[in-house]
């Protein structure tokens, strides 16, 4: 199968932009491997006990990784992705045969080198960012990382104690990590609304076409308007998408969420100084420049960053009202999960799933 990203180059793209993070002896890196893996440990029963959530199909052990590998892993997940969208574009579009061979062979080999560097550039942004994922495209139940350079250069950054920063840091990715392994199903779902977005792609030219357009307007208008909420999702985006965007971005918002609502629930009983880590780690992150604060935009990372205060704004008055058990209805299968008008309503998801005669445990 033809390929339409260079994947190798994307990842040494990825690699010469990001560099190697903070400056640590080889001892210390070993060391903060080494407790990485143990406050996971840590981590995982502290989070069993608040949700009474446990896993339920066994799951490899952490991986703690550097910025190169965590490109690696994640250019693994998106060719299980872009893969299906390859194969349906080639059958949309097979090469037109001439007496020299293929039409667009030379242009084909130019356009993959240019995605793979589109492609390394945006992971080589994430790279240096991301402090933890719950990776679930490679395959099942899925695996956590923990990029170990970043957790690093953030703890010193923000001047605040490693030990501590590290568990805090830990609370939220287990957290992910236990939602995938106590309700097996989600990430089948998770992967089923992801299919359902590649069988919605439109290959017609002009439509295509036509969203590029109202696309660039987009992103455009959010360079000129602080306000704007347009990423480079809105590229290429059809119709039928945009109703599994809004799925998924309910179900991220809830999954995102919930871990803030357990890392903050459990953190002022573990972790002595996460107070001062929350309000540092808030500051630091409403303080970004101006360019940082427009790419994360344009690349979506704003939307992610509200999924985290309004899914846990939703898991915390859904607790309120009915307790933790009557949230763990949530998980019951994906006809229990909040539709995308419930996420500001939690009231609405409450008598559509629990019932009006629960009363908080």
């Amino acid at each position: 199968m033809t390929q339409m990203v260079d994947w190798d180059l994307a990842v040494s793209t990825a690699a010469t932009l990001t560099g190697g993070g903070p400056r640590v002896s080889v001892t210390e890196a070993a060391d903060v491997v080494l407790e990485l893996r143990r406050l996971t440990d840590v981590a995982e029963q502290h989070v069993a006990n608040y949700t009474g959530l446990s896993a339920r199909v066994d799951h490899p052990p952490v991986q703690v990784v550097d910025r190169t590998d965590w490109v690696r892993t994640n250019v693994e997940g998106l060719q299980v992705v872009m893969d299906p969208v390859i194969e349906k574009l080639q059958a949309a579009s097979p090469p037109k045969p001439t007496a020299f061979g293929p039409v667009g062979t030379a242009v084909k080999v130019v356009g993959q080198k240019a995605t793979g560097v589109q492609v390394g550039t945006i992971l080589g942004f994430f790279s240096s960012k991301v402090l933890g994922q719950y990776e679930v495209f490679s395959g099942a139940p899925g695996r956590l990382l923990l990029v170990a350079p970043n957790v690093v250069e953030i703890e010193r950054k923000l001047g605040v104690d490693p030990t501590d920063f590290r568990l805090w840091v830990c609370l939220h990715e287990v957290t992910h990590r236990t939602q995938f392994t106590a309700v097996p199903w989600l990430r089948d779902h998770f992967l089923s609304e992801v299919s359902a977005f590649v069988d919605a792609t439109d290959l017609d030219p002009e439509a295509l076409a036509d969203r590029v357009r109202n696309g660039i307007s987009a992103l455009a208008d959010s360079v000129r308007n602080p306000d704007s909420k347009a990423s480079v999702l809105d590229l290429v985006q059809t119709p039928a998408q945009r109703a599994v965007v809004d799925r998924l971005t309910a179900l991220m918002t809830l999954v995102e969420g919930h871990a803030e609502f357990v890392m903050d629930g459990v953190g002022p009983d573990v972790v002595p100084t996460v107070e001062s880590i929350r309000a540092r780690f808030n500051q630091r992150r409403a303080a970004r420049n101006p360019l940082d604060k427009l790419v994360r935009r344009l690349l979506g990372i704003e939307v992610k960053m509200r999924q985290y205060a309004e899914g846990r704004k939703f898991v915390a008055e859904v607790v309120e009202r009915v307790g933790m058990g009557g949230f763990n209805l949530i998980w019951t299968s994906p006809e229990t999960l909040p539709r995308p008008g419930e996420i500001a309503d939690p009231d609405a998801w409450v008598a559509r799933v629990v019932g009006p005669t629960v009363s908080p445990n």
